[in-house]
């Protein structure tokens, strides 16, 4: 028997707090973001994947930046809406900080889908280093066709993450 046999093995559970909400339980401005993330999505250009993904942030300026996903046949050249949305806010907007993000996506017969998609985890780790640089949690909105997940930040989102805000 080896010395760690003796020792129990200690086991943790991470959990992820967020809401489940209908677009009529949104606040206007929510309900705006939600918008401008679904409009985001028309402006995808997703000629491999035919999965239209739009996003839209609001800074702490009142000002809203739109992104949407730009694929390339050079894969990885191209780039999620996220990522899209959070490198042009910040190269236009240097001095304002995050609030929220809105994250919507359709596929190729057009329609929004079903359930809320989340960022991946490349999205995920860009979108904390801005959550990190606001020193707060930016707020997540999920968007589905008739579900919106509302997360408290980032941060949930990415368990364990390379950051030294939690």
């Amino acid at each position: 028997m080896s010395p760690s046999d003796d020792i129990p093995m200690e086991k943790k559970l991470i959990t992820l707090p967020y809401e489940v909400l209908s677009p009529d339980e949104l606040s206007p401005a929510d309900l705006a973001l939600v918008e401008e993330a679904r409009q985001a999505t028309f402006r995808s250009y997703a000629p491999y994947s035919h999965f239209s993904v739009g996003a839209a942030i609001l800074l702490d300026n009142g000002v809203t930046v739109p992104g949407s996903n730009q694929e390339n046949a050079a894969y990885p050249s191209g780039t999620c809406a996220e990522r899209s949305a959070c490198f042009f806010a910040h190269a236009r907007y240097p001095e304002a900080r995050f609030l929220k993000i809105a994250i919507a996506a359709r596929t190729t017969d057009g329609e929004f889908i079903d359930e809320p998609v989340a960022p991946c985890g490349s999205c995920r780790q860009a979108l904390l280093e801005y959550e990190t640089l606001a020193a707060r949690p930016v707020e997540v909105l999920l968007v589905g066709r008739e579900r919106i997940f509302r997360i408290p930040s980032v941060a949930s989102l990415l368990p364990f993450s390379f950051s030294e805000f939690k």
